[in-house]
């Protein structure tokens, strides 16, 4: 199993609208082999910003390594830019191989 994360800081009072357009955004993920799950997460604020993070859960590494090199991770990511002053800097990705679980 694989863990993906991006992980946002969401300019204090732009938080609504960051979680609207990823509501309303097209992530085409469920179209893709080895997709487990989606959260977007809301973390703690600071003085600036408040700490956001897209977690998906793959099967393995290479599912989500193919997701990312498929027509469907391009069509998804297509607008993105057009969000950048939701947030400071760019999305920080952490990635994870599970070791354990129960």
């Amino acid at each position: 199993m694989y863990i993906a994360m991006n992980r946002f800081k969401v300019t204090r009072g732009s938080e609504a609208q960051f979680e609207e357009i990823w509501r309303t955004r097209d992530r085409r993920l469920t179209e893709v082999d080895g997709f487990v799950e989606f959260h977007l997460l809301r973390g703690p604020e600071a003085d600036d910003h408040t700490l956001f993070a897209s977690h998906t859960i793959w099967r393995s590494h290479d599912d989500f390594v193919n997701w990312t090199r498929s027509q469907n991770f391009r069509d998804a990511h297509a607008n993105a830019g057009d969000h950048k002053g939701l947030y400071l800097g760019h999305p920080q990705f952490e990635g994870f191989e599970v070791v354990l679980e129960n």
